[in-house]
């Protein structure tokens, strides 16, 4: 088994094994370390596969515990994982850097010319057009996803961006970004993968979008430290208004 992609083939044989009866729902699949043997790829290769397929509601990873495999039957529509902002960014970066290098060697012309309008609209520093802005946003990622020519691929990142819009701790963190985010900086990541994506470079566009990722995942840090701090602020002064009342009510006793 040889290739960039094989949590693909992983995965696909990882949901025989469940849907032939090996793990049925609520069991715990094995190890990284065991799959990894059983399949020859490395526990990378593995845990790109579990991550897809939690991505696809078949399984459901408890750090710490372990992976159990979930029943489609008691599945709700509208159940998404329990999971961090940060832990999604980590995600998307494994897939859509993948998707961008997939896509690289597939992309039209007319794509091409989609995402260079929606690189402009994410430019504007204007507040007013911040709701256009993400959305072109998405846009972007979902439309590269798209011309990846794998719907496993545009699936799962269609998937996280689900995610990534519904979960509200998820919302906030991004929202917070956005409230502080740098246009320019945005601009520039965009443009990158843009540029390498017109180059038809797939390792470029790779690059690019890991980059991009890995800015986003920066501001993440310190957004969320940020959000830390402002609680600590946050309770030291109720603890202090606390303090003071008890003080004026002792002197007025």
């Amino acid at each position: 088994m040889n290739g960039q992609r094989l949590y693909h083939t992983v995965a696909d044989q990882i949901t025989k094994l469940i849907e032939d009866g090996a793990f049925p729902p609520g069991s715990r699949l094995p190890g990284e370390r065991e799959l990894a043997e059983r399949f020859d790829v490395s526990r990378v290769t593995v845990r790109e596969a579990e991550i897809a397929l939690q991505a696809l509601g078949r399984i459901s990873i408890k750090t710490g515990s372990g992976v159990y495999v979930l029943d489609p039957d008691e599945k709700k529509d509208s159940e998404l994982p329990n999971i961090t902002a940060y832990e999604l960014t980590e995600a998307r970066l494994m897939f859509e850097s993948e998707a961008a290098a997939l896509a690289a060697r597939e992309i039209s012309d007319e794509t091409l010319r989609d995402l260079e309008a929606l690189v402009v609209t994410m430019s504007s520093n204007d507040p007013a057009d911040a709701e256009a802005s993400q959305q072109a946003d998405r846009n972007f990622h979902l439309a590269i996803a798209k011309a990846s020519g794998n719907s496993a691929v545009q699936y799962v990142v269609e998937t996280l961006w689900k995610i990534r819009n519904e979960v509200p701790a998820i919302r906030e963190v991004h929202a917070a970004i956005c409230s502080v985010e740098d246009s320019e900086a945005r601009h520039t990541e965009h443009a990158d993968v843009l540029e390498a994506l017109s180059n038809r470079d797939p390792s470029a566009a790779r690059s690019a979008m890991r980059q991009h990722f890995r800015g986003l995942l920066e501001s993440m840090i310190n957004v969320t430290e940020e959000q830390e701090l402002e609680e600590l602020r946050k309770k030291a002064t109720e603890s202090r208004q606390r303090y003071l009342e008890s003080i004026a009510h002792r002197h007025s006793g």
